[in-house]
């Protein structure tokens, strides 16, 4: 009988362990969410966060911006060179691979640092831009054109953030992006066209008016020619990020 009882007893055990195991609750893995910030700069977009364990975790963002207007175009030209551009329209993509290092309870909660990547895309529609030409002759004449072009952008960076789950059952998310930064390259291609024959003395001031608008952060070069204008971009690519994201976890 001893024997048996000895037999027994582990068995016994270990079933009781695998009982109180299993009635803790499993951590959820996954976290779906939108910047719920962006919507007021028409960035329209989604992320998955996947934990792949209690400290580390995997974050991959999309957005969109439908075409609109420029966001904040008055901070960085003047009144007279923003009616120079009045139906200029822009839509942009973003594509954002951040891993994340949890430094308090971990599974998708609390502190967080967060190197990341990200790919970014604006394109423009065709827009109408004016330069005054002044003649030799002492008149000054207004010279359309019409452009457009696309530039994109690699860059990375680090952000700081915190998440918290809102709910006894853990199930809603709201992640606090305290501050972020990325650098990296772009390039872009623009061009405008004008249906007059431009003469070098017209080229010269088109040239001129282009590179005075001394658009900050950006790099860009520009080549005339008798049909017009081409603006090269080659140059720093940066941004910042800072927001909050509402979520579901499961």
């Amino acid at each position: 009988m001893k024997k048996y009882f000895i037999i027994i007893l582990p068995l016994l055990f270990s079933e009781f362990n695998a009982q109180e195991t299993s009635s803790q609750p499993l951590e959820k893995m996954n976290i779906i969410k939108t910047n719920v910030t962006g919507y007021v700069f028409r960035n329209i977009n989604l992320s998955y966060e996947r934990s792949i364990n209690q400290w580390f975790s995997m974050n991959v963002s999309f957005g969109t911006m439908p075409e609109g207007k420029v966001p904040f175009i008055n901070s960085f030209l003047g009144d007279e060179d923003e009616k120079r551009f009045q139906n200029l329209r822009v839509k942009a993509t973003n594509f954002t691979v951040e891993p994340r290092f949890y430094l308090g309870k971990g599974y998708g909660k609390g502190f967080y640092i967060a190197p990341y990547y990200r790919y970014s895309k604006v394109t423009t529609n065709t827009f109408d831009f004016y330069y005054d030409y002044n003649a030799i002759d002492g008149n000054t004449y207004q010279i359309p054109l019409k452009g457009t072009g696309s530039a994109n952008g690699n860059s990375g960076g680090v952000m700081v953030g915190v998440q918290f789950l809102l709910t006894r059952s853990q199930n809603l998310v709201l992640d606090f992006w305290i501050a972020g930064g990325h650098y990296g390259s772009g390039k872009g291609d623009f061009t405008m066209t004008s249906d007059y024959v431009l003469t070098p003395e017209m080229q010269a001031q088109l040239k001129k008016e282009i590179e005075n608008l001394d658009i900050p952060f950006v790099d860009y070069t520009v080549e005339t020619n008798e049909k017009g204008a081409r603006i090269k971009i080659d140059g720093p690519w940066a941004g910042f990020r800072s927001g909050l994201s509402l979520g579901y976890r499961f």
